[in-house]
């Protein structure tokens, strides 16, 4: 079975701010898979289906991000998931606004949602999707900046990031994740 969570924080207020570009590709992957997130438990909302055999898992913790693993952890032992089978996509400061990086580990850089998730897992060992954001250039707070919106401008090139996204987490469920890494890593 593989997991795939998007990051972000419940709420009209949140929807479409840079810190929740993980849901929105979690919404994406809901449509195009089928899969509706018609479950409410483990402090998330989840769906489960099967793609050409594989069971898969898409979830949004409803924790806010700071807590994330609060959510990701009980799905996992509930679940019986390896941290091998999970894939988690968040928005990072470090990376210009719509381009995409994959990465099989890593620290969280950070990112106290994915802080959250190591320290539950215990692991820096799993499976992300990191979607730029990039950071604020006029002196504004990081948290102020992540809870904001994207400007005009930005608009498009997002909606490809999340397209692309979704995209490359799709593949995953059918194609080992070095080689969907090294596909869209050099796109």
């Amino acid at each position: 079975m593989k997991l795939i969570v998007g990051l972000g924080n419940p709420g009209r207020q949140y929807e479409e701010t840079r810190h929740n570009v993980g849901f929105k590709v979690i919404d994406e992957l809901s449509t195009r898979l089928q899969i509706p997130l018609d479950k409410a438990k483990f402090n998330g909302v989840f769906g489960q289906g099967s793609i050409m055999g594989e069971k898969v898992l898409i979830l949004k913790p409803l924790t806010y991000m700071n807590l994330s693993g609060e959510s990701v952890r009980p799905v996992m032992d509930y679940f019986d998931i390896e941290a091998d089978d999970i894939l988690v996509i968040y928005d990072e400061l470090d990376i210009p606004v719509g381009k995409i990086r994959l990465r099989e580990k890593g620290s969280a850089g950070g990112h106290n949602g994915m802080k959250s998730i190591i320290n539950h897992l215990g692991t820096q060992e799993f499976k992300r999707i990191r979607i730029g954001v990039d950071r604020p250039t006029n002196g504004m707070k990081i948290s102020d900046y992540v809870l904001g919106r994207f400007i005009e401008e930005e608009v498009q090139d997002i909606k490809e990031a999340i397209q692309k996204s979704a995209d490359a987490a799709e593949r995953w469920l059918t194609t080992p994740f070095l080689q969907v890494m090294n596909e869209y890593n050099s796109k």
